[in-house]
């Protein structure tokens, strides 16, 4: 009898198809230290909440690996001159790349969007 494997839901991150969300150095805080990590970040508006989501992963890094392993959990992203956001750090890839998420302001900036709402039908009378 064949066993169907089971994939954790969220926890496997894909490059996306198009270019978007942000791939290069940033500066993980954890605890007290500053790590300077590579990522490979994305992310998308969930509509069941209203919040974006976004997701990715920090290259195999012995530091960083040294952290999970010590137990974190959680930690902050900086990229460039923008405020740290929190994130969390979830499993370990085969490859040692840690997979990373957070909800909210990510820490790379996103393009902007213009929105062209409908106006409402005078009311004829």
């Amino acid at each position: 009898m064949s066993r169907r494997r089971r994939r954790p839901r969220g926890m496997s991150w894909t490059p996306p198809a198009e270019e978007s969300g942000y791939a290069g150095p940033a500066v993980l805080l954890v605890g007290e230290r500053a790590l300077d990590v590579t990522v490979h970040l994305d992310g998308h508006l969930e509509p069941l909440d209203g919040r974006f989501h976004w997701y990715g992963r920090i290259d195999r890094s012995p530091a960083v690996a040294a952290a999970k392993e010590a137990g974190a959990t959680a930690a902050e992203l900086s990229i460039g001159d923008r405020a740290p956001v929190a994130l969390r750090l979830a499993e370990r890839d085969a490859w040692g790349h840690v997979q990373v998420s957070g909800t909210g302001r990510p820490p790379y900036p996103l393009e902007q969007v213009e929105v062209d709402l409908p106006t409402p039908a005078s009311a004829a009378g």
